[in-house]
């Protein structure tokens, strides 16, 4: 299973930022911690699907997980 590490950090305007570690491009924005870890789940499927879709994902994305950084 291959995990992704997501950074969730609050910025000084409020807002929530997260951060799939190992995904370039991979960074949303949140009016809370929870809404922004769930974004970037989503466009970290999305990124995923696409790359499926062009035959850009191997055989080793066979399932994944998320979870926050420490």
């Amino acid at each position: 299973m291959k995990r992704y590490r997501v950074e969730v950090e609050r910025e000084d305007d409020g807002r929530w930022i997260a951060d799939v570690i190992d995904l370039p491009g991979c960074m949303v924005y949140g009016s809370s911690e929870r809404e922004a870890m769930a974004r970037a789940q989503a466009l970290a499927l999305a990124i995923f699907a696409e790359r499926l879709e062009h035959g850009e994902i191997g055989d080793d994305l066979v399932s994944i997980s998320f979870e926050r950084s420490a």
